[in-house]
């Protein structure tokens, strides 16, 4: 059974105040270091404990860790099956699991999926988890821990459908169509819910990451940031349409399966054009 928010009974929520534990809705939610907090205890602000350690950043952003520590052991795997050290651009992980159109269209589905986990320097996969640690810890706590992960993923697999529509023939690497759908969606979110100086700050971040797609090297995938991008927005105006009660009261699951189809629209469009 959904909980409900403890001051709104009739709304429905995945999150809850990363103080006391209560169920809170948008309304409801103060954004703060360590999560969203309900009313009473984002006033209570001399309580707060400096220092929270590992296990209570984990905890206010589980998905978020896990999908960091996920990366980054795919980037070892590269460090060891490569000839160069951190140069891992010969690695034999990036051949075997990279996206590239051809191999998927030969039966090679997986490619969708662990090209997004796979990195072609220190630099990309540094930068990428940066990202993803800023954004995870922003969104995750705000959407909840299933909707941030649909978010994730449905992005993951706009960004390979985009990669291959742009550039079908290209081995192509990254979280980046993730990392694109997390900005899209914690844009618009932030933005739905009156946090306009959150999302002016994420705005010109994503604009600035646009422009260096087209403008940057030649090696970027705009195809798949812009696949990713798409994604993660569409994710997010059914997140939206969900808390304006336009999905009726069983919002969670019809958000779910609704991201869950952008996630499969996105797939079956990379198979037919791969």
């Amino acid at each position: 059974m959904a909980q409900t928010c403890y001051r709104h009974p009739n709304r429905e929520t995945a999150v809850s105040c990363s103080s006391c534990g209560r169920p809170i809705c948008p309304d409801c939610m103060t954004p703060t270091p360590v999560g969203m907090r309900c009313p009473e205890c984002a006033s209570q602000r001399t309580h707060v404990v400096r220092g929270v350690g590992e296990a209570g950043l984990f905890a206010s952003a589980p998905a978020t860790f896990i999908l960091i520590a996920l990366n980054a052991a795919a980037f070892l795997a590269e460090i060891l099956g490569a000839s160069g050290g951190f140069t891992v651009g010969n690695s034999s992980v990036i051949f075997d699991f990279g996206l590239y159109g051809p191999f998927v269209a030969e039966g090679e589905v997986y490619r969708l999926l662990t090209g997004g986990f796979l990195h072609a320097s220190l630099v990309h996969i540094g930068f990428n988890m940066f990202a993803l640690y800023f954004l995870g810890r922003l969104l995750e706590p705000s959407i909840g821990t299933p909707r941030f992960l649909a978010v994730y993923f449905a992005s993951l697999f706009g960004g390979a459908f985009g990669a291959l529509l742009l550039s079908p023939n290209a081995l192509t690497v990254g979280a980046s169509g993730a990392i694109f759908g997390l900005f899209g969606a914690a844009f618009l979110i932030a933005r739905d819910r009156g946090f306009d100086a959150v999302a002016s700050s994420i705005g010109v971040i994503l604009l600035l990451n646009l422009a260096f797609s087209v403008v940057g090297p030649r090696n970027i995938s705009l195809g798949g940031h812009l696949g990713g991008l798409a994604a993660g927005v569409l994710c997010a105006l059914v997140i939206m349409a969900g808390e304006r009660g336009m999905l009726g009261q069983r919002r969670f699951p019809a958000e779910m399966i609704a991201m869950a189809g952008v996630a499969l629209l996105s797939i079956v469009g990379a198979l037919a054009i791969a």
